[in-house]
């Protein structure tokens, strides 16, 4: 009896050894990179509604934070004055709970997706004044991040306010209020929810203009006595842009502002550009051709690889500036879901994430989880 007894402890104990025993193989990406930061995905509805199993399990075993891709942006929550609509929102929040997701908020103040009657004088074609505008901006942030205190992680309060020449964007918003609306927003959003990050986020920031131009802002708005808590460096990259070393110029500019650093909307457009194609405004739309869409039956080995090469480049990078950088978020979860393959061309087959579109892990998923281990 106490033979078996002690053979019994002996294979317990090689169980446990074994569950102990963590391969690349075996863990996800939370598990390595998450030690360091933040790693997420944007989620869009159809996953955060549950009709996507595929998805949830990527995001419990490889993520601990989600962006909503789609539902929180302004022309959806509120689709005429006076009314707003959280049904789909609160289902995304509800989502990251069940899966043990922080939630980020995207985003309250953005030129896009924004809704019409914001800016116009009631039902009329005549802009909106600047008091109505500010109210609305007020009334819209205090009411959505009101609404969700305590459960979002962090706020993107102002999206792609700054142009690459580092000019401010002649957006209704600055039209009718200047660069006081960005003031405004952070403001708001502080006193909605005194407890939640807020941060500015935009794309092309390896540019050096931008770059400037984005820490000229945090130095206004932290001397103004505001909080700013981040800076979102949107990474719709491709196989040769942006410049690495002027990406990296820029992860120590952003932390030298005294704000985190975070990774977002990481992508990587393996597809031609077309001629005048750039940075990520969505309002860029080209014609499709069968030279910009060589890749529809999958892509080759070479190019396969400089991909993967491109993926290691960019995470060695992260790494490197791991005590810096509090998140790294993809834009979506899996290939087939992806923006790119509709933008900046519809109908096009695109592989920018490092899920396949039968949300399977992609081989250098293994390979960023042992750089980070």
């Amino acid at each position: 009896m106490s033979i078996l007894r002690s053979n019994t402890w002996v294979i317990i104990a090689f169980i446990i050894s074994l569950l102990s025993f963590s391969p690349a193989g075996a863990q996800g990406l939370k598990d390595a990179v998450g030690k360091y930061c933040l790693i997420g995905a944007a989620v869009n509805q159809w996953q955060s509604d549950g009709q996507v199993p595929e998805a949830d399990a990527v995001l419990s075993r490889h993520f601990n934070c989600a962006t909503a891709e789609n539902c929180m942006k302004p022309e959806t929550l509120a689709p005429a004055e006076g009314i707003f609509d959280f049904r789909v929102a609160d289902k995304f929040v509800k989502y990251c709970e069940q899966q043990g997701l922080k939630v980020i908020g995207h985003c309250l103040v953005w030129h896009s997706q924004a809704p019409d009657w914001w800016f116009t004088n009631g039902y009329t074609a005549s802009p909106a004044s600047k008091e109505v505008l500010k109210e609305r901006i007020i009334k819209h942030i205090k009411t959505v991040v009101g609404h969700y205190k305590g459960q979002v992680h962090g706020w993107d309060v102002v999206n792609e306010a700054i142009m690459d020449d580092g000019s401010f964007r002649k957006s209704p918003y600055y039209n009718l209020l200047g660069e006081e609306f960005i003031e405004i927003a952070f403001r708001a959003a502080h006193e909605a929810d005194p407890d939640a990050e807020l941060y500015y986020n935009d794309y092309s920031m390896a540019g050096a203009a931008k770059r400037e131009a984005v820490c000229r802002l945090v130095k206004s708005l932290k001397d103004k006595g505001l909080r700013i808590d981040g800076v979102g460096m949107q990474s719709h990259n491709g196989l040769d842009y942006p410049n690495l070393d002027e990406y990296e110029k820029s992860m120590d500019a952003f932390a030298a502002c005294g704000v985190k650093v975070m990774i977002t909307e990481l992508d990587i457009n393996v597809l031609p550009n077309p001629q005048g194609f750039g940075g990520a405004d969505i309002s860029q739309n080209f014609e499709l051709q069968q030279k910009y869409n060589p890749f529809a039956e999958g892509l080759p080995t070479a190019k396969q690889k400089e991909l993967d090469d491109r993926w290691k480049a960019l995470f060695k990078l992260y790494y490197k500036h791991r005590a810096q950088i509090s998140r790294i978020t993809l834009w979506g979860v899996s290939d087939g879901g992806s923006w790119l393959n509709g933008w900046p061309i519809k109908g096009r087959t695109n592989y920018p994430l490092l899920f396949d579109r039968q949300y399977k892990a992609k081989p250098v998923v293994d390979q960023i989880i042992k750089l980070y281990q």
